[in-house]
């Protein structure tokens, strides 16, 4: 998959590390990794944003964003109340192709939920997927109330007719509850797509060296690693 879009349930799901972990893992296999964030929001421009969160973390990875906008909003909003030129999921789908032409993996990171939108038009991240034919790793949340905004998620992929590879638990609790426990394998059940992976929280504070050593035990094959999804449940079960 020259190109893999990564999106969220929602904001603060922790869609930048997830994209750190699978370029770390992918790094770590020897593929050349560039890192795409398609509008970044609420960050100056002296400000490191989330793509270069990832190669803090992960290693030597290109980074590139689409636009920068100050204010943390929707990017639509935030660059209507900037004055500014909004991102349009063809300028995202073209950076990104730009990108795969030379590198091995491409990591399209959005902002906030595959819906928020990009533009006034209603663009959007599964706009953009669509537009590269990409497919899309979902990154949701542990505990209650997740089942319902990722069901929600990958109805709304294939109704598109987009490819869900899969998702991942982007903060594992170290203490998980009984909801945490039974959506190991609940989450797979309502999306219709593998459960891929769990970043333990607080996986973003380690040293980019344990980061990196350590990103391959969180995904699964699919993403180059060798979590594996049965021998997690197993230990996590209620």
């Amino acid at each position: 998959m020259p190109v893999l879009v990564i999106t969220g349930t929602g904001t603060e799901v922790g869609k930048t590390v997830v994209t750190a972990a699978v370029a770390a893992t992918a790094l770590a296999g020897g593929r050349s990794v560039a890192v795409l964030k398609a509008a970044q929001t609420g960050v100056r421009p002296d400000e490191a944003g989330d793509a270069e969160e990832v190669a803090r973390l992960a290693g030597e990875v290109t980074v590139a964003e689409v636009a920068r906008f100050p204010e943390p909003l929707a990017p639509g909003t935030a660059a209507r109340r900037a004055g500014r030129a909004p991102v349009r999921p063809g300028e995202v789908a073209e950076a990104a192709a730009k990108l795969a032409t030379e590198h091995d993996l491409v990591l399209v990171e959005g902002a906030g939920g595959l819906l928020v939108r990009f533009d006034a038009a209603g663009g959007t991240l599964a706009d953009a997927a669509g537009l590269l034919g990409a497919p899309v790793l979902v990154v949701t949340s542990a505990g209650l109330g997740t089942l319902n905004t990722t069901e929600l998620t990958a109805r709304e992929l294939r109704t598109r007719g987009l490819e869900l590879t899969g998702l991942v638990i982007g903060s594992w609790p170290r203490d998980p509850d009984l909801a945490a426990r039974c959506n190991l394998a609940d989450l797979p059940d309502v999306s219709g797509a593998p459960l891929l992976g769990a970043v333990p929280a607080g996986a973003g504070a380690l040293a980019p060296a344990a980061f990196r050593s350590t990103a391959p035990q969180w995904l699964a094959p699919v993403l180059d690693g060798t979590w594996d999804a049965a021998a997690f449940g197993a230990r996590a079960a209620p």
